[in-house]
């Protein structure tokens, strides 16, 4: 019998051994392999303060495309930081923020609001348990903390903490040797051609609950509220922001007024700003598919509205003069 329990330790012993050792050799592919994990940027940032950190999902990351974030800091002379993440909402955006702030601080945040993102647990909770995404987060002991504590306080399913814990995802990630980049900046350089069968897929997609009852809305928002708090508690402006979208899509979107009137009376309890620049770029050459600006409408929407916007974010006339107005938002070629 001791014969037996000693084999059985000596081949328990051996296989947590290796298991160990994949491990470690995933996590070392994790830091050879990173780009757009907003916990990997934030666990090889250097700088210990930032002038913005900019948070949201999809519509935010081609801020960080190619050279456009080294580009955007040599126009402003700001050190910008993106912890955008694809289909992440103010959920999962508050816990990098968290992660953010242990360490570094910054002067700014940057919201880029989405109603999508308020309109279903898939985009806030579940996101937590996303292999892609947790197959590029680092190891952090306070990291993984906060994974089991939004496990047992915020609704997030425990299997997200036990993965990132046991580095399930990471070992069993098919992709292990590419580079950690969002599909979507390949493609940064093209001009996409407006299809109705496209937007009404990826309409479907986005909102896989429909546009949910107010209720849901209503605890994403206040996901935001506390995002926003624990900025400002830290020292920092909030600003939100929607991006650009072609004037076809952007009338799909399912009660966008009800979000935008949501939006607006956050910001205005927050005493934040919050631009609007939904409308602002039509054409359809300015889109590298449905709802993502391309490399030339970006660096449009930059030279256009957004430069201003970050190096004076609390100077109201020259953020107007950009044709926006705060809070409010609309643009004013829009204005009825």
């Amino acid at each position: 019998m001791r014969a037996l329990v000693k084999t059985a330790l000596t081949f328990t012993g051996i296989g947590l051994a290796l298991y160990a050792a994949i491990y470690f050799a995933a996590e070392r592919l994790v830091y050879r392999t990173g780009d757009t994990n907003p916990f990997y940027k934030i666990a090889t940032l250097e700088k210990p303060k930032v002038d913005w950190v900019i948070l949201g999902a999809s519509h935010a990351m081609p801020l960080d495309f190619d050279d456009f974030n080294p580009m955007m800091e040599g126009e402003t002379g700001l050190a910008v930081v993106n912890l955008a993440a694809p289909g992440t909402g103010p959920l999962y955006n508050r816990f990098a923020l968290e992660q953010f702030l242990r360490e570094h601080t910054t002067d700014n945040v940057l919201y880029v609001v989405d109603s999508f993102a308020f309109r279903s647990k898939s985009w806030n909770e579940d996101r937590f348990s996303d292999a892609k995404l947790l197959a590029r987060t680092p190891l952090d002991l306070a990291l993984l903390a906060g994974f089991v504590r939004y496990s047992a306080y915020e609704g997030v399913a425990p299997r997200a903490a036990l993965d990132y814990a046991t580095g399930f995802s990471k070992i069993n990630n098919r992709n292990r040797f590419d580079r950690d980049i969002w599909e979507g900046e390949s493609q940064f350089d093209r001009t996409h051609r407006p299809s109705k069968t496209a937007d009404a897929k990826r309409i479907e997609y986005l909102y896989p609950d429909g546009a949910s009852d107010d209720a849901v809305l209503s605890r994403y928002v206040e996901e935001l509220r506390d995002l926003m708090q624990l900025a400002k508690a830290h020292g920092a402006r909030v600003t939100g922001l929607k991006m650009p979208v072609p004037a076809r899509f952007h009338a799909l979107l399912p009660q966008e007024d009800a979000f935008d009137d949501a939006m607006a009376g956050l910001f205005t309890a927050e005493d934040s700003q919050l631009y609007d620049f939904s409308l602002a770029m039509d054409e359809p050459g300015l889109y590298f598919d449905t709802d993502h600006l391309n490399r030339a409408g970006l660096t449009e929407f930059f030279d256009r509205h957004l430069k201003a916007l970050l190096m004076t974010p609390d100077d109201r006339d020259a953020v107007e003069a950009t044709g926006l107005n705060p809070v409010a938002g609309v643009p004013q070629a829009e204005q009825k």
